[in-house]
């Protein structure tokens, strides 16, 4: 079984190192400082530094003090608290509205204006702090999927959202794997059929996962390989995304002010 094939990396830090980097290549997130990030997830080495890269994060870091808190786990970098976020786990299923409240309030309410009002609405109707409610409830490209940006804003959405994809083919640096895009039919977002595409597995000799399989499940963030997850993750991973483009959806039909926080 593929759950057994393959141990997973179980240090925290060094599992955000991971899901971080690709963004913050990108210039979206975190501190500029992405070559470490790098370095950090590929070598394996966990130290102060990694530790305070992460807390440079001020999307994610509020959220993993939030399940970490409410979890009773003392460190926001421990390896469910990281794990819940990026993937989804148990942990945000015993998270009480109220506590998620009072967090989205604090990080983004002074922010928001008037779409407060939307992001207040969210949290009773079922919001957990996993990372598909940061992008689908957070960023600004929901409200965008309307208007005259042509493709670009359901790209960002999709790219930017955690996926799992199967392993196809392995070539150098380079793997195809098999996933579900982001479809967007001028109403509803929605999974499409299997595609395949070609994702990143290292730079400059540096890397997250060697030796992958076909038929290995691995999560994409952007266009980079970040981990290779066990069949319980992959049905976490799609269990959290369906339960927020739902929610999504259901903004969609009774659009508010748009959202515009990063």
């Amino acid at each position: 079984m593929q759950d057994e094939a393959k141990p997973q990396p179980r240090s925290g830090p060094l599992l955000f190192a991971r899901y971080a980097y690709p963004p913050n290549a990108r210039g979206y997130c975190g501190p500029a400082d992405s070559r470490s990030l790098l370095e950090y997830g590929s070598s394996g080495v966990v130290d102060g530094g990694l530790a305070e890269l992460a807390q440079g994060f001020s999307g994610a870091w509020p959220y993993l003090q939030l399940i970490a808190a409410a979890s009773g786990i003392p460190d926001p970098l421990d390896f469910r608290v990281v794990e819940a976020y990026w993937i989804g786990n148990s942990l945000l299923d015993t998270i009480d509205v109220t506590s998620l409240g009072h967090a989205l309030r604090d990080r983004f309410g002074p922010r928001s204006g008037s779409s407060w009002s939307y992001l207040a609405e969210t949290i009773p109707a079922g919001a957990r702090p996993h990372h598909s409610f940061h992008v689908f409830g957070i960023y600004p490209w929901v409200g965008m999927l309307r208007g005259e940006h042509g493709d670009h804003p359901l790209e960002v959405l999709d790219r930017c959202r955690i996926r799992s994809g199967q392993v196809v083919s392995v070539h150098g640096d380079q793997v195809v794997v098999r996933s579900r895009p982001l479809l967007f039919d001028g109403f509803k977002l929605h999974l499409g059929p299997d595609m395949e595409e070609t994702a990143v597995t290292g730079l400059d000799g540096y890397g997250f996962v060697t030796d992958l399989q076909p038929g290995e499940w691995v999560a994409l963030h952007w266009d980079w390989v970040c981990d290779r997850i066990t069949d319980r993750q992959h049905r976490n991973l799609g269990r959290y995304t369906h339960h927020h483009v739902d929610m999504t959806n259901e903004h969609l039909a009774h659009p508010g002010p748009q959202i515009a926080m990063s």
